[in-house]
């Protein structure tokens, strides 16, 4: 078919890119935000949140002409001309073999709800990473946008023990954030300094946790012992299903406590065997630094009821921690939004739990959750199964304005050509056309490749999903491309 041929950029995505780019100097120089995209019309106001965290392109900033309706496409029964969508085409599309067989897939305007494309979208099939846009919207429902993770030092059960009690914040660094780095990840070394000040102060007032005997002096010597507290969050940590080759690089264990997501340095993508004591070994050197001497090996304990703090540090708000996971597909922070959001509910906070309360969540927002069935919260287990209408109808609720706290959920979606796992995607003919227009989450196993996102067309926004689990063993990069071009011909 010649609409299948290779084909130059479109001078709407041309101009989007000029747009988009000037617009980000602007923003970078001047510091404008969201708000300022919003008055410069580079973002759909129903697509923006009072503090969305990172002013980037969006998908509808130089929305396309209306199109004159063709034999070739449906549109829904109330809609006009304009609305429609090149049905046929799609279609095609998703028969390509780089697909493989039995495709699922939706479009649905976002803001009417009618269904514009439907291949078999009530058919549950492996999600791969798009399932992090469920634990993404329940973590940001039952957590609240604005929350912050704590990570602390606490007093121990016994004279010169310090605990460090975990939060369940995978973000949280060793070394410190630079003022241009976001978001302002949580830091050991800015907890290690209050922590040895916290105890310098107990020591000169006579108490806490100084040498027994020692005399109080100017700068008492305090000596100490390191436990860790991961019990936060309770079961397996390791999903059955994930093979031993991912606790290596892909995904750490699921800790209520880590720092640098359990990597065994922060630029590596080489995992500790155990992050909590990891931590405490870590936090026992900053400690060693600063003076304050560290006896015997890290070990764990629960710290004690009402345990006295000495000091703390508080994450990212859950809104800048959605943005990091579903720009970079963080699987370990998923992972810890998917206890996360169960404890908030009164719940244990383990797979099981976690499970429920996604499914719980989707279903009080009026998503159809049919065949759902997570396996973990990443997306990285086999046997995990979604519907592309649950996905579609979930993204819809979330583009709307009756969830405001879900906004995150969009606005923290890679934009195509620009963002995240799409910065290198949308780039070539023929889908660079989608470039800017297309914002979507991704995902990705052998065999398994997905697509969830928006798109502007023809002034309004469109939600699509794209899911195929039969992708040939060694055609991973020739379904993206077919992904990337479904997308893009969304978009127009």
């Amino acid at each position: 078919m010649a609409a299948d041929k290779p084909r130059q950029p479109s001078s709407t995505g041309r101009r989007f890119r000029t747009i988009a780019i000037s617009a980000a100097v602007v923003l970078v120089v001047a510091l404008g935000g969201a708000a300022g995209l919003d008055a410069a019309g580079y973002l759909p106001v129903d697509l923006i949140g009072n503090g969305s965290p990172t002013p980037t392109p969006s998908p509808s900033a130089s929305p396309t002409p209306p199109r004159s309706p063709a034999p070739d496409v449906l549109s829904p029964a109330s809609s006009s001309a304009a609305a429609a969508i090149p049905a046929r085409r799609l279609r095609a599309l998703l028969g390509r073999a780089a697909l493989g067989r039995g495709v699922g897939a939706a479009v649905i305007d976002a803001a009417t709800g009618d269904v514009l494309l439907d291949q078999d979208d009530a058919s549950a099939r492996t999600p791969a990473s798009i399932a992090k846009l469920t634990t993404a919207a329940a973590a940001l429902m039952t957590l609240g946008p604005q929350h912050r993770l704590t990570t602390r030092v606490a007093a121990g059960a016994t004279a010169g023990e310090v605990v460090l009690v975990g939060g369940g914040d995978t973000t949280l660094m060793v070394g410190r954030p630079t003022a241009r780095d976001y978001p302002q990840r949580a830091s050991l070394s800015a907890l290690a300094d209050a922590t040895a000040a916290a105890l310098r102060g107990l020591a000169s007032a006579g108490g806490g946790a100084s040498t027994p005997g020692a005399t109080p002096s100017a700068s008492p010597r305090v000596t100490v012992t390191v436990r860790v507290d991961d019990s936060l969050f309770t079961g397996p940590s390791v999903a059955p299903e994930w093979p031993k080759t991912y606790l290596s690089s892909v995904v750490s264990r699921v800790s209520a406590l880590s720092v640098d997501g359990g990597r065994v340095r922060p630029d590596a993508n080489g995992r500790v065997p155990d992050p909590a004591i990891a931590a405490g070994q870590d936090l026992a050197r900053l400690l060693a630094a600063r003076g304050i001497t560290v006896k015997g090996s890290v070990r764990r304990t629960t710290s004690p009821a009402g345990a006295r703090t000495l000091a703390q540090v508080l994450s990212p708000t859950v809104a800048e921690l959605v943005e990091a996971d579903l720009s970079a597909s963080d699987n370990d922070l998923a992972e810890s939004l998917l206890r996360l959001g169960a404890i908030a509910r009164g719940r244990p906070g383990s797979f099981t739990a976690g499970r429920a309360t996604v499914t719980e969540v989707l279903g009080e927002l009026g998503v159809p959750t049919r065949g759902l069935d997570l396996r973990d919260g990443s997306g990285l287990a086999r046997s995990s199964a979604i519907a592309p209408v649950t996905l579609a109808r979930l993204l819809q609720v979330a583009s709307g304005t009756e969830h405001p706290v879900l906004r995150t959920l969009v606005t923290s979606l890679p934009v195509a050509g620009f963002t995240g796992t799409l910065a290198d995607r949308f780039t070539q003919p023929p889908s660079d056309s989608g470039g800017g227009l297309v914002r979507a989450k991704t995902g990705t196993l052998t065999g398994v490749s997905t697509l969830a996102g928006l798109t502007e067309q023809s002034g309004r926004t469109l939600v699509f999903v794209v899911m195929s689990d039969q992708v040939p063993a060694t055609g991973t990069l020739a379904a993206r491309a077919a992904l990337d071009r479904f997308a893009a011909a969304v978009a127009g």
